[in-house]
């Protein structure tokens, strides 16, 4: 990824295209470029979600996540190429793993609320899951690497429980869904 940006606006794209990474130019209503519009907002969400107060551990793992989101960006913009690895992958993999076994049992679903940092995770989680969408059908009519896939949907997983500890962080608790079953339960 040799090209940097030195000029803003280039007016090239005034015409409804735009230039992915490998010179060639797509409308900017392409599948691809839905799908890297979507990963550019998740990415933007987590910058919103890093300007609030965040255990160290979190914010450092957020860190890490935009840069990765980066590379998957860039990953969709040169078709065919590589620029996500497996270990991207893994990382959240091992991030779940830690952070989920330090949480409570659901008992319910939980609605995207608490504090405005949960909150701001839960919107994260999904846009992730629109990202995923987007990847997904954008791989029904191109080739498209199994990474990127596999990234958002784990990432989604993670906002999941990260907005769990950031609601415990602060001295919260998950908001429950007050269902008809939890009701009943408490009635016996």
């Amino acid at each position: 990824m040799g090209n940097r940006l030195t000029q803003i606006s280039t007016r090239t794209g005034d015409a409804g295209t735009t230039g992915l990474g490998d010179n060639s130019r797509v409308s900017k209503n392409s599948l691809r470029v839905h799908a890297m519009g979507d990963v550019d907002e998740l990415n933007s969400h987590i910058g919103l979600l890093l300007c609030e107060a965040l255990p160290a551990e979190v914010r450092t793992l957020l860190v890490e996540i935009q840069h990765q989101l980066f590379n998957l960006g860039g990953e969709l913009s040169i078709p065919g190429y590589e620029l996500l690895k497996p270990e991207a992958v893994a990382a959240l993999d091992d991030a779940l793993e830690h952070h989920n076994a330090q949480l409570p049992r659901l008992q319910e679903f939980i609605l995207p609320a608490g504090n405005r940092a949960a909150a701001q995770a839960h919107v994260c989680r999904t846009v992730a899951r629109r990202a995923e969408r987007a990847l997904v059908a954008l791989g029904a009519e191109e080739a498209v690497q199994e990474g990127p896939r596999q990234y958002l949907n784990r990432l989604s997983d993670l906002m999941f429980v990260l907005a769990r500890v950031l609601n415990r962080a602060h001295g919260g608790d998950d908001v429950y869904w007050k269902s008809e079953r939890m009701r009943q339960g408490a009635a016996e």
